[in-house]
C-alpha cells in the first residue's frame, strides 16, 4: 500500500505493526524507550568464555532482559571483530521514528573493547550480530516475557516466568504466515488513522518472509482490531490481533523491550 503523508510532517510514518497497510500518527504517545545515563555497566557476572575472553550474560527471559538503543549507524558483524563478516546495518530510527533498539543477549572485552551480542530486527529472522559497545546506550531492565502460540491462538505475558496475562489471538494465514522465532518489542504506538488496528499496537523485530516488498520490509505487529470475531483464527497477513480490550490490558503490563517468543 502507498504510505500517507500526514500532518505536514517532512517523512512517512509506516505502521511496521500492520506491515504499512495504514500509517500511525507521529506524536506525544508515541513511546520511546528510556535510555538511563546512569551505572550503564552494572551487568551481571561472568558465564563463559568466548575465544579465549569472557562474556557476560545480559539477558534470562525468564529473569531480567535488557535492551540498548543505537546511539549512531552501525554494522553488526558476526563475530566481535571489526574484520568479522557484516550481518547487519543498523540506524538510530525505527519505520515509525521511534527509538532503535536491540535485545542485549551478551556482552565480551575482546582485547580491551567490548561488545554486545545482539538479538537484531532484520531478516532472516532470528539474526543475532555483535556490536561495538560505544555504538549503543545505556542498559534498560524489563522482567516480562511475551509467548505467542500460533497453534493454540493464545499470547501470553509472563513476569520473572509467572504468568499473569493470556489472550486469545488472530494470527497470519497460511500463506502469509506469522513467523516462528525469538524476538523482542520494538516500541509502542498509538493514535492511528484508522480503528482496523485498534488503540494502539506493539511493533516487533519479526518480519514476515514473504511480504518483503511492503513498506519498510514487512515488520509484524501485535494491535487491536475493529473485527473482534475473527479471534481466534487464522486472519491477518503475519501481525498478532488481540481484541481491543486484551491489548488495552495488555499495554498496561508488557514495557517495550521485553522479548517475544513465537511458535
Amino acid at each position: 500500500m502507498a504510505a500517507l503523508a500526514l500532518l505536514g510532517l517532512a517523512f512517512v510514518v509506516f505502521v511496521a505493526v500492520a506491515y504499512g497497510r495504514e500509517p500511525a500518527v507521529a506524536g506525544p504517545e508515541v513511546m520511546l524507550p528510556a535510555i538511563p545515563a546512569a551505572a550503564p555497566d552494572a551487568v551481571p557476572q561472568v558465564t563463559q568464555a568466548v575465544s579465549g575472553t569472557y562474556s557476560r550474560r545480559l539477558s534470562n527471559p525468564n529473569g531480567v532482559s535488557r535492551f540498548m538503543a543505537v546511539l549512531r549507524e552501525i554494522e553488526a558483524r558476526a563475530r566481535p571483530a571489526d574484520d568479522a563478516r557484516v550481518v547487519a546495518r543498523l540506524g538510530t530510527r525505527t519505520p515509525e521514528g521511534t527509538t532503535n533498539v536491540v535485545l542485549a543477549l551478551s556482552r565480551v572485552d575482546r582485547s580491551g573493547r567490548l561488545w554486545i551480542k545482539a538479538r537484531l530486527p532484520v531478516l532472516p529472522n532470528n539474526t543475532v550480530g555483535w556490536i561495538p559497545r560505544d555504538a549503543l546506550g545505556g542498559y534498560n531492565a524489563v522482567n516480562t516475557h511475551l509467548v505467542v502460540s500460533t497453534r493454540k491462538f493464545t499470547a501470553t505475558l509472563y513476569r520473572y516466568g509467572k504468568q499473569i496475562f493470556s489472550a486469545p489471538v488472530g494470527v497470519g494465514q497460511s500463506r502469509w504466515p506469522t513467523p516462528a522465532g525469538r524476538y523482542y518489542i520494538r516500541n509502542k504506538l498509538t493514535r492511528y488513522s484508522s480503528p482496523v488496528y485498534g488503540p494502539l499496537a506493539f511493533g516487533t523485530s519479526a518480519r514476515s518472509a514473504v511480504l518483503t516488498d511492503w513498506p519498510a520490509g514487512g515488520f509484524v505487529g501485535i494491535h487491536g482490531t475493529n473485527q473482534p470475531g475473527l479471534i481466534p483464527g487464522r486472519i491477518s497477513h503475519g501481525c498478532i490481533r488481540l481484541r481491543n480490550a486484551d491489548i488495552l490490558r495488555l499495554a498496561r503490563l508488557m514495557p517495550p523491550g521485553t522479548p517475544l517468543t513465537i511458535f
